[in-house]
């Protein structure tokens, strides 16, 4: 059975408000311990329908690639913004999350009429945004902005085990699993790792 529940949950929040123009936002990498939070802004076209697009982390590597592609072609308008790790310890990650996207909502052209986010609450004067928990399985326009955003951090974390191939940013993203821990201690914390979090702060603390 083809789901389009995303699909209807878009075209209600555009009847409910009378507009065509509704926008989707998401992040990626908020609880990694290393790499940037991306964050993304997508509206797409009111007539576009795309039952395959869903929460990212329910797709294929494969999958959200090709999905990427199509969601850049076919979107009215996107914007994407990578929030550095240093910058990620200045704000915090909730703080950099939101940054992110009042920065993604506010570049989109034209407008959009009311912005859907996944979960973070936001308050952008003149514009009309919507907490959705879970967003990303209830809106198309949500679960776009999760794929473009996951999509562009997982591409800088592949770039990133090029440069550092000793820790294998391209298997584990930065996350805070066993093996990114056991290799962050062997070889030492990185100017990509985010010094604010424990994991990290126990490290650096350990080594002096």
């Amino acid at each position: 059975m083809i789901d389009k529940s995303r699909i209807l949950f878009d075209t209600q929040i555009r009847l409910e408000n009378n507009t065509d123009f509704i926008s989707g936002s998401d992040e990626a990498g908020r609880g990694a311990m290393a790499g940037p939070v991306v964050v993304a802004s997508v509206i797409l076209p009111s007539d576009y329908e795309n039952t395959l697009i869903r929460d990212s982390k329910k797709l294929s590597k494969k999958q959200r690639e090709i999905l990427c592609e199509e969601i850049k072609t076919v979107a009215i308008s996107y914007a994407i913004e990578i929030i550095e790790a240093g910058d990620v310890d200045i704000l915090n990650p909730k703080q950099a999350s939101r940054l992110g996207m009042i920065n993604t909502i506010t570049s989109l052209k034209p407008k959009p009429i009311i912005s859907l986010t996944d979960a973070e609450k936001i308050n952008i004067d003149n514009y009309n945004c919507v907490a959705f928990i879970k967003g990303d399985d209830l809106s198309q326009s949500i679960a776009a902005a999760s794929i473009l955003a996951k999509t562009t951090r997982d591409s800088i974390m592949i770039d990133y085990a090029k440069i550092y191939p000793k820790y294998n940013f391209d298997l584990h993203k930065g996350y805070c699993v066993k093996e990114h821990l056991q290799k962050t201690k062997q070889f030492g914390v990185l100017p990509i790792h985010r010094k604010s979090y424990k994991p990290i702060k126990d490290i650096l603390e350990n080594n002096f």
